[in-house]
């Protein structure tokens, strides 16, 4: 893809953006400007960009990932054509040394120079389907409803305890407990029932949970993290993104660490990872007699959960990649090896 001749970083806040046009062929940047981030504002930078001959095949923004501030402005410019990069903060922050100032105008400078200097590796955003938002929204406030429940069951744990019973207080946290987990409820049904009636995600969600241990909230999550199973689903990579992947931790003489997972990544997918390998190290004979067998050579536990995670990971992928539904006991083989006994 060649270099574009107009790169413009955008430093995004809650109700406006700062952007500073970087001119490739005359390497000079142009005055930062600033819109709100507002259909009115919107307005005013496509008119911007309209007299200043910044068109859609000469133009390219690069953002800060910073949440929901960034989807207005992210919108509007695919939808009127544009490329548009959205990048992490911390590589955007490492790129530069400490300047000892910090400004909307400058940062959002020192984005379009990184734009410039690594534009070919600029992660260029499109998109999510309308059914993977709202799919993850709905596993985000989920999450946050069950943290919710599980902070009032303490507390009417700890209340019941004391000495003195106050039955409002205990009757308040019951009702409010109730509540939680109807609306918990009412959420898995309205995913499972989203999920099940598309056309696409439908049959890969039942493919998935035909696994042992993988249930449609485990299959949700690898759902949206996979974009609507449309990014490569390779095993390797996801256990590295989520921090499941053991890394080595050796510098010269003096420091000599065991590998250690760094936890990483989506910490709710992680989460359901780990729940899912404790149930087949339970129930599962394979992955029980694999668990005692490490255990005997005198492997730690956690450690062998993580590889019955990194297991399952695989045979996720795997039955996706396939369009296969799960086999229990198959063992795959050699393609030399097959053909030497066919």
């Amino acid at each position: 893809m060649p270099l574009p001749q107009n790169l413009i970083g955008v430093d995004m806040a809650a109700d406006s953006f700062t952007m500073t046009p970087y001119n490739s062929v005359t390497t000079l940047y142009a005055k930062a400007q600033t819109f709100d981030n507002q259909p009115e504002g919107l307005d005013k930078l496509q008119t911007y960009l309209q007299e200043h001959g910044m068109d859609s095949s000469n133009t390219i923004f690069c953002l800060e990932a910073t949440g929901v501030y960034v989807e207005p402005l992210s919108y509007f410019l695919v939808a009127k054509g544009y490329r548009v990069a959205i990048e992490a903060p911390h590589k955007t922050k490492r790129a530069f040394y400490p300047l000892g100032q910090k400004t909307d105008p400058l940062d959002s400078r020192q984005i379009a120079e990184y734009a410039h200097r690594f534009f070919d590796q600029l992660p260029f955003w499109k998109p999510s389907e309308a059914l993977v938002e709202q799919i993850r929204v709905l596993l985000a406030t989920r999450e946050q409803f069950t943290e919710q429940r599980t902070a009032n069951q303490n507390a009417l744990q700890a209340i019941r305890r004391k000495v003195v019973k106050t039955p409002p207080a205990e009757k308040a946290f019951k009702a409010t407990i109730d509540h939680l987990q109807k609306q918990i409820q009412q959420i898995d049904k309205e995913m499972k029932d989203r999920i099940s009636g598309h056309p696409t995600f439908g049959p890969s969600v039942a493919l998935l949970t035909t696994i042992p241990g993988v249930a449609t909230l485990l299959a949700a999550h690898m759902l949206t993290l996979s974009d609507g199973f449309t990014k490569p689903l390779i095993a390797r990579h996801i256990a590295s993104h989520l921090g499941i992947s053991p890394l080595a931790c050796e510098s010269g003489t003096s420091v000599k660490k065991k590998p250690k997972s760094r936890r990483g990544g989506p910490p709710r997918l992680r989460k359901l990872l780990y729940l899912a390998a404790m149930s087949l190290r339970t129930h599962q004979p394979q992955f029980k007699h694999y668990y005692l067998r490490k255990r005997d050579q005198g492997k730690v536990g956690k450690l062998v959960l993580n590889n019955i995670e990194n297991r399952l990971l695989k045979i996720m992928c795997a039955v996706l990649r396939t369009r296969t539904p799960y086999i229990a006991g198959y063992k795959s083989v050699h393609p030399t090896l097959y053909a030497k006994a066919a």
